[in-house]
């Protein structure tokens, strides 16, 4: 019975680890996207305005630093993402767009619930979230 028990909380924890480590497929981005520039430039009122839709819509699930540790966050099939990385950051600007503007999974899609203007100013608050 002991040995049951150990087996099913071994196997209980591995599940968890894998759970929580699991990496989403790639996202593909369409080379259009790509190579896209944001239209709107990097300014503290844009951070501004960004950093406002962010809170509103995004922290739940990306965390109010952008780390994956929002409140939803466990609640999801795939880690959502900690906007400080360097993979992150090393994204360009029209495929953090793309992703925003047409979700995927558990990312819900921005398309027609915020403009392209706003979606253009979340892009620019979270490069103000990068590592130094």
């Amino acid at each position: 019975m002991k040995r049951i028990k150990l087996l099913l909380i071994g196997s209980a924890v591995m599940l968890m680890s894998v759970s929580l480590f699991a990496q989403p497929k790639p996202w593909v981005v369409p080379a259009n996207f790509k190579s896209m520039k944001n239209p709107i430039a990097q300014s503290d009122a844009s951070a501004k305005t960004g950093t406002a839709l962010f809170t509103k819509n995004c922290a739940a699930c990306h965390g109010k630093a952008g780390l994956g540790d929002g409140v939803k966050a466990r609640t999801l099939k795939d880690f959502p993402g900690d906007f400080s990385k360097a993979v992150f950051q090393s994204l360009s600007d029209g495929d953090i767009f793309y992703r925003t503007k047409t979700g995927r999974g558990d990312m819900p899609k921005y398309d027609g619930k915020l403009a392209d203007d706003d979606i253009w100013n979340v892009v620019n608050y979270l490069r103000t979230l990068k590592k130094l």
